[in-house]
């Protein structure tokens, strides 16, 4: 009977340390999953601004010569090369 309490006593002692194993394990984890979330999160925000769709390049340029002479010049002067190419 000696032999079985100590058998018992044993197996519940490994199940502590197996139990405490575990549970250190688990912390580790849950901290190198935060770390993992936290890098993830970095990375989009990075990548979100790459990805980010630009508008189309003529939207930019679209008015940027409004009002000025010198453009005007060069359409009217365009307008009368094709009217002479005629």
């Amino acid at each position: 009977m000696y032999c079985y309490n100590f058998d018992i006593t044993l197996t519940y002692g490994k199940l502590f340390m197996l139990s405490q194993q575990l549970e250190e394990r688990s912390q580790r984890l849950e901290a190198r999953v935060a770390t993992l979330e936290a890098e993830l999160v970095q990375m989009k925000q990075m990548l979100s601004g790459f990805l980010q769709k630009e508008s189309s390049w003529w939207l930019k340029v679209a008015g940027s010569f409004e009002n000025d002479p010198t453009f005007d010049e060069a359409v009217r002067l365009g307008q009368e090369w094709r009217k002479s190419a005629e």
